[in-house]
């Protein structure tokens, strides 16, 4: 293990995805999913994330176009949680899950919309 890039790694989970959720998924560490979560928080954002050339909310654009065509709608609303986080503003999400659902499918869209319409409703709450 890379120590420097697993500290720089979960300073960044941190920042984006938030102290409890990242708390959460290291306090449900066990000894069959160790080292997945050491590989996401080493290379996921250790190494991509860590990557200045392209900016965090650049990186949850393509983050949330790459989820949605795989249909993984828990891992999107993390995702979309993280674009927030990192900057977009839900008019720039509506237009991502726009071009989601022409290139992945009006399904797809269907179900990206109604995961990312919650957050966004959650998040515009909560920053009042």
């Amino acid at each position: 293990m890379d120590q420097n890039r697993y500290d720089s790694g979960l300073v960044k989970r941190r920042k984006i995805l938030g102290d409890i959720y990242v708390d959460r998924a290291l306090a449900n560490v066990t000894d069959f999913n160790r080292d997945f979560q050491r590989l996401v928080t080493e290379y996921c954002r250790g190494e991509a994330w860590d990557d200045d050339t392209l900016k965090p909310r650049e990186r949850s654009i393509l983050n949330l176009g790459m989820i949605a065509a795989l249909g993984k709608m828990e891992e999107f609303a993390t995702h979309v949680r993280g674009a927030l986080a990192n900057g977009l503003t839900s008019n720039e999400i509506r237009a991502v899950l726009t071009q989601v659902a022409i290139y992945c499918g009006i399904p797809v869209g269907v179900d990206c919309f109604r995961v990312a319409g919650r957050i966004v409703a959650e998040h515009e709450t909560n920053n009042r």
